[in-house]
């Protein structure tokens, strides 16, 4: 036997679902920022010999342009030669020049990653010995004025978005006679508009966000010229394009179909009349005629919507990392999703609000609203276990990434906000139960005659109406009469608009709706923009990622050269907040005395104050070791040795033992040459 799902148990099924979706992912899409995994030479090293090149990996490919990356001097003098290359898969090198002095070079990189978000940073090695620098430049891109106005424009894309298609599919799944109502009609045309502008805006602003951050440089032409040849450029002008078919379909939708909608309720009037005359097949025509319009409509307007979706989708987060051609659907599906439930949401309230009292928004309405809702929310269960799965990578990720703690607020607003749609269907219960009329306001016997007060104003007006011709007697033209009579009918429905939104606003089960509908759409706003905040971090797995990976580099490749030493090992002990970075700083790295240092993070870089960590050398080659390294703890995650003895040059292991509790402990280990 099949069951249901009870009107009492929807709401809170719904809100346990929501949650369910939001603790894997939030309505933002996957992302995979590109973040520097390693370097040639490396973070902070010391070489004895003048490098020939600068090697940067990054943990997915990116695109560079002729400046991207930049090698300076002491003095701040750039010293590398022609454009980075890609070298292999996410390797990218600049050539240096011949005859570099000694001292401390600073490396500084710009580039825009898969997903379409800059990425910049900085960091220094010496040659033979460091020395002061007058370098300050730190690459930072994405930031400024600029950054804050781009931030601005993409929150104001997604806004209109959800606007524009929620409003039109709560009028063409919930309330088709919302076409007609001019309040509705404004907010869809006020989405696609907010959504143009915004879309022009970025393109505009692209080009300055991504490479020099300066206003000045929001109008080049020249930058502008290099957007429009990239992935994301061409993403904002399909979404123009797009939007040129959206007016198109507005315009229906809003005329023909409002139109048609109107006509419809004169043709049922009409229906006995016809049905008399043998006039049944031209109604019939007439209803299929609506129908097919409207499938037309739904159709249409869905190609759209999910076109305009696909700008988003197959430019940034889903169109890089894990499973692009799984990832892309699945991000189209959530932001449909989002749109009708939070963009339906908004054309509700404004329907409750600003409908006219002739046109008032009926219980079955709200009902339809709240199924479009639930399935909504299933589809952003069924595409955010898979985001969840790309976005954050394990549990920690939640409160050891600035993205994972974005996404727990988010959640709880989204459990705030499926807390108050159960609210809202409650009311919508009690006005299904009891349905304000007409005869409510009829007043009892004894009380003051508010309606009889009111249709007063008409009876005076007619009455001054015929007193005035009585006076002007004959000489009345027939013109003059007829713009009275319209005086007259203006002021009899003004009178009854009064009388209806009176009696509607004076119905409790209809306000307690409005008002829970009002403060879930205040919740939706702060929900817009944390996911806004969303899309541009670093989701949790890549943070994670980059900061696991480190770089392992040797002072040199050749056995005549030496310096300090740094390594970075990744290490997962599988207890409770297992994960974590050990980093080995080697200096000088020769033959002889040492002094060592062992850092010991968590994932976000933070000190991970573990019990106990061990270092053994080996030399496998001469068959040396393994040597303990006796180190002594300075501070949480930190600990040191001297007097480090390295008795011959060449290829040594370097392990590391970490424990994390009375059971968990992990051995990692690298080669480095030393000596």
């Amino acid at each position: 036997m099949t069951r249901t799902i009870t009107p009492r148990l929807r709401p809170l099924v719904l809100l346990l679902l929501a949650v369910a979706a939001m603790l894997f992912a939030g309505a933002a899409p996957a992302s995979a920022h590109a973040a520097l995994t390693g370097s040639d030479p490396a973070q902070g090293v010391v070489v004895d010999k003048a490098p020939t090149q600068v090697s940067l990996t990054f943990s997915e490919q990116v695109a560079m342009g002729d400046d991207s990356v930049r090698v300076l001097d002491p003095k701040g003098k750039p010293v590398q030669r022609g454009k980075p290359d890609n070298v292999s898969g996410t390797t990218y090198a600049v050539q240096l020049k011949d005859g570099l002095a000694k001292g401390t070079y600073t490396v500084t990189y710009q580039v825009v990653s898969a997903d379409s978000h800059p990425v910049a940073g900085a960091y220094t090695f010496s040659i033979g010995a460091p020395s002061q620098t007058v370098v300050s430049d730190t690459a930072t891109v994405g930031g400024g004025v600029v950054g804050t106005l781009y931030a601005v424009g993409r929150y104001a894309s997604y806004a209109g978005y959800i606007v524009l298609v929620g409003g039109a599919a709560f009028v063409l799944a919930c309330w088709r006679r919302g076409a007609g109502v001019r309040a509705l009609q404004r907010l869809v045309v006020g989405g696609w508009v907010t959504l143009t502008g915004a879309t022009l805006w970025l393109l505009l602003l692209r080009g300055s966000y991504t490479t020099s951050g300066k206003v000045g440089d929001v109008f080049d032409l020249a930058l502008l010229g290099q957007v429009l040849q990239t992935k994301a450029g061409a993403a904002l002008v399909s979404r123009l394009l797009l939007l040129a078919a959206a007016a198109l379909f507005v315009a229906v939708l809003f005329g023909a179909y409002a139109k048609g909608d109107e006509d419809a309720e004169d043709a049922e009037d009409a229906a006995a009349e016809e049905s008399a005359t043998g006039e049944e097949d031209a109604a019939a025509e007439e209803a299929e005629e609506k129908r097919d319009l409207g499938f037309g409509l739904a159709l249409g307007g869905l190609l759209v919507a999910a076109g305009l979706a696909a700008s988003w989708a197959m430019a940034e987060h889903a169109s890089t990392g894990l499973q692009p051609g799984i990832a892309i659907p699945v991000d189209i599906v959530h932001l449909l999703a989002v749109a009708a439930w939070l963009g339906g949401l908004t054309a509700l309230l404004v329907a409750l609000y600003r409908a006219p009292a002739d046109t008032p928004v009926e219980p079955s309405a709200v009902r339809r609203f709240s199924r479009l809702a639930f399935g909504s929310v299933l589809a952003l269960v069924a595409t955010g276990v898979y985001q969840s799965w790309r976005q954050l990578g394990s549990w920690s990720a939640f409160t050891e990434t600035r993205y994972g703690q974005l996404l727990l607020v988010k959640i709880g607003l989204v459990a705030v906000m499926v807390a108050l749609a159960g609210i809202s269907r409650r009311w919508t219960g009690r006005l299904t139960e009891h349905p304000a009329s007409e005869d409510e306001e009829e007043p009892s016997e004894g009380e003051p005659a508010e309606a009889e007060d009111e249709a007063s104003v008409p009876a005076a007006a007619t009455a001054a109406v015929q007193t005035k011709d009585s006076a002007e007697g004959t000489t009345s033209t027939a013109t003059g009469g007829t713009e009275r009579a319209a005086q007259l009918a203006r002021q009899r429905s003004a009178v009854e608009d009064a009388r209806r939104k009176r009696l509607r606003d004076a119905d409790p089960n209809r306000s307690g709706l409005r008002r829970s509908v009002l403060t879930e759409a205040a919740v939706a706003v702060v929900l817009l923009a944390v996911t806004t905040a969303l899309t541009q971090t670093e989701p949790g797995r890549t943070e994670q990622e980059a900061k696991a990976a480190g770089s392992s580099v040797s002072s040199s490749s050749g056995s005549d050269t030496s310096g300090a030493l740094t390594l970075d090992m990744a290490f997962d002990t599988g207890g409770t907040n297992g994960k974590g970075l050990v980093r080995i700083d080697l200096d000088p790295a020769r033959v002889g005395g040492n002094e060592m240092h062992v850092y010991v993070q968590r994932p976000d870089g933070r000190p991970f104050d573990v019990p106990e960590v061990k270092v053994a050398l080996t030399q496998e080659a001469q068959k040396i070791g393994p040597l303990p390294v006796k180190t002594e703890r300075i501070t949480n995650g930190h600990w040191a040795a001297t007097g480090v003895q390295i008795p011959v040059a060449g290829d040594w292991k370097v392990a590391v033992t970490v424990r994390t509790s009375d059971i968990d402990q992990a051995t990692v280990s690298k080669n480095a040459q030393i000596g």
